[in-house]
């Protein structure tokens, strides 16, 4: 299961009001033996908005503190490779869904996560994901409901 980087920035907002269903989906899924997994893309968004200031919607963290949290992401989640195939498959799917805009960024993950054949995606963002085919969304709030 891929884990979409909103649920990885949930965890890093203390005072956010989906970080402990962000926390306990995370803690539960790999209780169940469920491999959770990221892309290289997961830890370049991570690295954007942990670094980018408050005031723009960022997280305000020096790029020292971002390299850290890299380094503790690395470290719990699985880290898939990016391949030659990732590319042509994310432009077959902008090109078939029309998708504009920010939404390209869900289609590189669901690209790569054709390419390693997986199926699902642990995301609060439903709307981003929810017009590919044979994708399943995973909302951390649902997972110990």
């Amino acid at each position: 299961m891929l884990v979409d980087t909103s649920t990885i920035l949930r965890t890093l907002q203390p005072l956010h009001p989906q970080r402990e269903a962000a926390r306990s989906a995370i803690k539960a899924l790999t209780a169940k033996g469920i491999e959770l997994q990221i892309v290289a893309q997961n830890l370049i968004e991570l690295w954007v908005v942990a670094t980018r200031p408050i005031e723009q919607n960022g997280l305000g963290m020096t790029a020292v503190a971002a390299a850290e949290e890299l380094g503790r992401i690395k470290s719990m989640f699985l880290l898939l490779p990016e391949t030659p195939d990732i590319y042509p498959a994310w432009e077959a799917l902008v090109i078939k869904h029309r998708v504009a805009g920010k939404p390209a960024h869900d289609a590189h993950l669901v690209a790569a996560m054709q390419v390693h054949d997986l199926t699902s995606v642990l995301t609060f963002d439903w709307a981003g994901f929810s017009r590919y085919p044979g994708i399943e969304v995973v909302r951390p709030d649902e997972v110990t409901a």
